[in-house]
């Protein structure tokens, strides 16, 4: 039986994420933009709604919750203010969802609560300056030392670069294996060698942290490897899989916020004496969004009862992220044609939004890549693998 409906417990997260979003951020979004200014009061916040441990498992002091409710707080978090959509999509999807997949018990048990708690921060560090879609092009390495490994190189466009206390970053321990040879570690703000920056002058998400981060010479402890050595790649996909979940949700939110400040402008303004929705040009843009917001929810809400289930779910996923940030791209793009000379100002939010919108193309794989992707998955060229570690299905399991 398919039940697209929400359960109590994610309409109250609804409402909640919601309310809070719009009275606590919803006032300064256009000033901390403007000023390119990142609140990290934010995060004290969201870890006391109980949203930076959202789908974690109890046992690790996260909520519990399943996967949809993790999409529904993306969506509510992202429509408006979409920097807080990136906070959960690295800090939950990326990172902390990575370590319950892949971490031992002991490195689960010393990450998984402060970061369900807000007294840590995670991000991930896979791109480079030279290595974006191309995973396999990093350059960073990491080198066996005793009972350390020794890193060294840069990772960019990092989401809370400046930020965060935890880092989940790839290096080659062997690059003679290529993608094969590539290892996943925890690292720490703390060790030696470790140092980031901010990077100014973004065309949207300005209010977001984004930066760079360089380890030279930086000592790891052996037991911060997460998974075995050669298993980067692999690990860096399945974290994947959740960060586009996430980046697809909140475009979700983007769609739906488009539509709303269009549909309030269109019967506000008039021209040629009526309502400019009574124009048919206008509701055809109108009509797009509504289409693009339930079909982008739809395939969502699939790839989330997938993860739900413990499935592989990266087709689903890939195919939900490339229909949803397209569609938000274009009805942000559609929400600026409705406002006229007014969209092309910030006296209204729908220039943020086609500022904020694009980002969610390009990142956690470009539409270019994901159509790749789900091509090759049709065309029969591209199959899954049985993975070492199982999926974390929910209830979550440790």
């Amino acid at each position: 039986m398919i039940d697209f409906s929400l359960t109590e417990e994610q309409r109250i997260l609804k409402e909640t994420v919601r309310k809070w979003a719009e009275e606590r951020v919803g006032s300064r979004i256009q000033e901390l933009d403007e000023k390119q200014e990142f609140d990290r009061g934010i995060l004290g916040e969201m870890a006391g709604l109980g949203l930076l441990g959202i789908c974690l498992p109890e046992q690790y002091g996260g909520g519990g919750m399943d996967y949809l409710s993790l999409a529904v707080a993306c969506e509510e978090l992202s429509g408006w203010i979409l920097f807080l959509r990136v906070i959960m999509s690295v800090h939950v999807g990326l990172s902390s969802m990575g370590i319950l997949q892949w971490g031992t018990e002991e490195q689960k048990q010393r990450y998984l609560p402060d970061l369900a708690a807000g007294r840590r921060i995670g991000a991930f560090g896979l791109t480079e300056p030279n290595a974006g879609s191309d995973v396999a092009g990093i350059q960073m390495t990491a080198v066996r030392d005793g009972d350390h490994y020794v890193l060294n190189g840069q990772k960019m466009w990092i989401s809370l670069a400046d930020v965060a206390d935890t880092f989940l970053v790839f290096a080659y321990t062997d690059k003679a294996q290529k993608h094969r040879g590539m290892s996943a570690f925890v690292v720490e703000r703390g060790f030696p060698g470790f140092s980031s920056g901010t990077i100014h002058g973004k065309m949207g998400i300005r209010a977001g942290n984004t930066g760079s981060i360089t380890l030279s010479d930086c000592r790891v402890p052996r037991g911060n490897l997460l998974g075995e050595e050669g298993e980067g790649f692999k690990i860096a996909m399945t974290c994947l899989d959740n960060g586009r979940f996430t980046v697809g949700a909140g475009a979700v939110g983007l769609i739906q916020a488009a539509l709303d400040a269009s549909i309030k402008y269109a019967n506000e303004r008039h021209t040629f004496g009526e309502p400019i929705g009574k124009h048919q040009l206008v509701q055809a843009m109108i009509a797009k969004m509504v289409r693009d917001a339930e079909a982008a929810r739809l395939l969502i809400y699939r790839a989330g009862w997938l993860k739900n289930r413990g499935e592989r779910n990266t087709r689903e996923t890939a195919l939900a992220k490339l229909y949803a940030t397209q569609a938000s791209f274009e009805a942000a793009a559609d929400a600026v044609e409705i406002h006229g000379a007014y969209g092309y100002s910030n006296e209204y939010p729908v220039e943020r939004f086609l500022r904020n919108s694009k980002a969610a193309v390009i990142y956690e794989g470009s539409r270019e890549i994901l159509q790749i992707l789900v091509a090759e998955y049709a065309l029969g060229y591209r199959k899954d693998k049985p993975l070492r570690k199982s999926l974390p299905g929910w209830p979550a399991q440790g």
